[in-house]
């Protein structure tokens, strides 16, 4: 009998476009609808999609092999899902798989570049301003 694969699966949205992410181990590779994540277009918005492996460093992604589908939206969109979604399965990995603490840490790094970016936006039913957490 095998054993069970560790792996968890996110997803991220952003308008109507919605990435799915399946985090499993492994050695590394991001792939978005199964081409590398060096090669995301627009150019313009790469690094965005490369945000959350930039902030947490290729270190905490070595162990791990992420593999996003995503559709729907327009190209702006569907690079702000992928980020989400990426963030989201590497905590939600690091959880199960890992420690609580390497977790804490990886949230907080997250949920600190937010903060300092300014991701704030106006509250649904009020106009009290209130902080976006995407996980």
């Amino acid at each position: 009998m095998t054993t069970p694969t560790e792996s968890v699966q996110c997803f991220g949205r952003k308008k109507t476009a919605v990435a799915v992410t399946h985090c499993k181990r492994g050695r590394g590779l991001i792939k978005i609808n199964g081409c590398p994540i060096e090669l995301v277009e627009p150019e313009i918005l790469r690094f965005k999609a490369y945000e959350p492996v930039l902030l947490l460093g290729r270190q905490r992604f070595a162990g791990v092999d992420m593999r996003i589908r995503v559709k729907g939206g327009g190209h702006t969109s569907q690079i702000y899902a992928i980020r989400q979604s990426i963030a989201k399965a590497l905590v939600a990995f690091y959880q199960k798989y890992v420690d609580e603490q390497s977790k804490k840490e990886i949230k907080d790094i997250l949920v600190r570049h937010l903060y300092h970016i300014g991701l704030l936006i106006k509250g649904q039913w009020g106009t009290n301003i209130n902080m976006v957490l995407i996980l």
